[in-house]
């Protein structure tokens, strides 16, 4: 199982059939949707469902997480009563807007572990962390939130309907500024909490090279993991965001080459000028090509 996922799944917690599939593909984390994709009347039968899943899924080989219903709904009490006993790996939180609400959520994942017999601090969690307006003003309060935080990713559909945007869009087929921020936001939030910053969903399960092309603007810009909605996505972010024999090789040459002249702060490398910055470049290619 690796520490840091690259492709993030979602399942719909009430379909057995889309679980038992997820269980027998490729995805590094699958997380069994209590929220969006559940409707309202059927949230009680897919929380047994999920629970189910966590129990006999382990042998799957991914992580497996739950994502349950916003905090300040009547929902996530029940979605986390049903399930911390099923001991998923990690539970997913959505519409977080600081550090607070992974606070608050720590100390109820520690007060359902204690009721069902779970060593406290075993779950983990990971945020959506930008779809409210006030979200985007919350994301450099992460850091020590909780030891549990393992992950922030970023969602635009609730986003843009709660500023009451009309697309998130522009005229050219582009995220408009204000979604581009919230990455970014994100992106530097996960950072600064020293967690996985997931990038987010690609909606055209059907355009697997404009899925390639965004996995590789995600990758650079580095995030290390990518949200998933259809099975068919998951190989295509693995690929994308597994380091090629190329990249390592050369992370493996700039950290013998700084390793070789610790005295140097600059060295030459084909032709270009290497600083301290390209050295923590090749280390962090090497550290995913490890957990990978």
């Amino acid at each position: 199982m690796t520490t840091t996922p690259r492709s993030w799944l979602f399942v719909p917690a009430d379909s057995e059939k889309k679980i038992a599939k997820a269980l027998g593909g490729e995805a590094d984390a699958l997380i069994f949707d209590l929220e969006d994709s559940v409707a309202e009347a059927n949230k009680p039968a897919a929380r047994e469902t999920a629970a189910a899943a966590l129990e006999h899924g382990g042998e799957a080989g991914a992580q497996l997480w739950v994502r349950i219903n916003p905090l300040d709904s009547d929902l996530a009490g029940a979605d986390l009563a049903a399930i911390v006993g099923a001991r998923p790996y990690g539970v997913m939180v959505p519409k977080t807007e600081s550090g607070g609400d992974i606070a608050k959520l720590a100390a109820m994942l520690e007060a359902e572990e204690a009721a069902h017999n779970v060593p406290v601090g075993t779950i983990r969690i990971s945020a959506v962390a930008t779809e409210t307006g006030a979200s985007l003003f919350g994301l450099g309060s992460y850091a020590g939130s909780s030891d549990r935080l393992a992950a922030l990713t970023w969602g635009a559909e609730d986003l843009s309907a709660a500023l009451g945007a009309s697309s998130k869009f522009d005229s050219d087929g582009e995220l408009s500024f204000t979604y581009k921020l919230a990455r970014s936001l994100c992106l530097a939030g996960a950072v600064a909490a020293q967690v996985q910053p997931v990038d987010s969903l690609f909606g055209d399960f059907r355009d697997e090279a404009g899925l390639a092309a965004d996995c590789e603007k995600g990758r650079r810009e580095g995030f290390t993991g990518k949200l998933a909605i259809h099975p068919a996505q998951v190989p295509v972010i693995n690929a994308a965001f597994t380091p090629s024999e190329a990249e390592i090789a050369h992370a493996r040459e700039v950290v013998a080459l700084f390793a070789a002249n610790p005295d140097l702060g600059t060295i030459g490398l084909d032709g270009k000028m290497l600083d301290r910055p390209h050295l923590l470049q090749a280390q962090r290619v090497l550290d995913r090509a490890e957990r990978g």
